[in-house]
């Protein structure tokens, strides 16, 4: 009988499981708390390994042609005045077929990749993992209860599965004192594929910007700041946070602050990572941020979605009893090398000091006319140009896709 997995989780790494997982024989359902799939969002990158993944689903066109087609960033003052620019590939650190998509779009193309095959129940998450030698007995928040053979993590930093399969968040989170927050705002600065960055004062960096086919525009706003308390289902209230800490600045932080006010799309979360000494618990797992969370810092938590995705369902499908261990091995180095990545980048991101940022913008503004620009580019982008390759992807059996496993 074919194995029936349950995947907690409709955004990047639950959908790309349950392409590979239909690839490999297996039955998958996907539960996810929203009324229907999220659209929008920020831009995230897909880099090295994880193009390969995509490339490997026959996927990698429809990413190219959704992708930003970002043309640049500029560093601005408070009066706006352009201190320093660079191409968006050299900004991005992208390489060959690295690409940058909004998560949404991301979201959107997984989707419509395997709805017809794989069943989505919106609207609805778990709330009791009962856990047998042969299965796991599964309740959720109003759905009846149903039994699979494995359910899989795909929900996020804030993970549900993994708080009742490992406990509570706070014994995996790794904090960089750091906040991020990202909306959609009207693109009144008349953006055009471009990106606006201001370092507002030490420890607070805003960042503007406006991708292809959109008419609207997305402001992040990053800031440095201990433990704070605040609750989490609390919009307004995190809105209220973000505005006391950006109160009083110059450059266009009043208005951005003003549409945020009034986006739907907010977003706010701890600059963080997940660290977890293991991903599996008997027949419970976890893909993507869910375990192994990155930050938004190293741009790399799609990428470890995507390859996650690629190498638990390939697993799965060699042989089930140890594809977990397997899974897991393969996984860790890789994961280890890009989390290392985020505590460097977030330096870079959110300036400490007047004097680090004017540094900063001034080496930029300089790079055209360094000798051996090339060189010194390639130098800064090695350490993610590493960890972002630094998986050897297996090659499953294509043969695996007619295999029904048994029970």
């Amino acid at each position: 009988m074919t194995k029936h997995i349950l995947i907690s989780g409709a955004g990047v790494a639950g959908p790309a499981l349950a392409w590979w997982l239909h690839h490999h024989g297996f039955r998958a359902t996907v539960v996810e708390r929203a009324p229907s799939l999220r659209e929008g969002g920020y831009k995230v990158d897909i880099r090295g390994v994880a193009v390969d993944v995509v490339r490997r689903m026959g996927l990698l066109e429809q990413v190219h042609a959704a992708s930003t087609d970002m043309r640049g960033a500029a560093f601005v003052n408070k009066r706006g005045k352009q201190l320093a620019t660079l191409d968006a590939d050299t900004f991005g650190f992208r390489h060959g077929d690295d690409t940058e998509i909004l998560r949404g779009d991301l979201a959107r193309i997984l989707y419509d990749g395997t709805r017809d095959h794989t069943e989505y129940v919106f609207g609805d998450w778990i709330t009791g993992l009962g856990q047998r030698p042969d299965g796991v007995e599964v309740t959720f928040a109003h759905g009846a209860p149903r039994r699979f053979d494995l359910v899989v993590g795909a929900d996020g930093l804030h993970s549900g599965v993994r708080a009742l399969a490992f406990g509570p968040e706070e014994d995996y989170l790794r904090r960089f004192d750091a906040y991020i927050s990202i909306s959609t705002v009207p693109n009144r600065l008349e953006l055009d594929r471009w990106e606006l960055l201001h370092a507002a004062a030490p420890g607070k960096m805003v960042n503007v910007y406006s991708t292809a086919r959109a008419a609207d525009a997305k402001a992040a706003f990053w800031f440095s700041a201990p433990p704070l308390t605040y609750d989490r289902r609390d919009v307004d209230g995190q809105k209220d946070l973000v505005a006391d800490r950006f109160a009083g600045l110059g450059w266009e932080i009043p208005a951005l602050l003003a549409a945020v006010r009034e986006a739907d799309d907010f977003y706010f979360d701890p600059v963080c990572q997940i660290v977890m000494d293991r991903f599996s618990a008997g027949r419970v797992t976890l893909l993507g941020d869910a375990g192994y969370c990155p930050s938004p810092a190293s741009g790399q938590g799609t990428s470890l979605a995507l390859a996650g995705a690629y190498v638990l369902a390939g697993e799965l499908a060699s042989d089930f009893p140890e594809a977990l261990s397997r899974y897991e091995a393969l996984m860790r180095p890789y994961i280890e090398k890009n989390q290392a990545l985020a505590k460097t980048a977030l330096r870079g991101i959110i300036p400490q000091s007047r004097a680090f940022a004017w540094f900063n913008t001034r080496m930029i503004k300089l790079m055209p006319y360094l000798p051996g620009r090339n060189r010194v580019l390639e130098q800064m982008a090695r350490p993610l140009r590493e960890a972002a390759n630094a998986l050897v992807l297996p090659d499953y059996a294509a043969s695996a896709r007619d295999r029904a496993p048994s029970s």
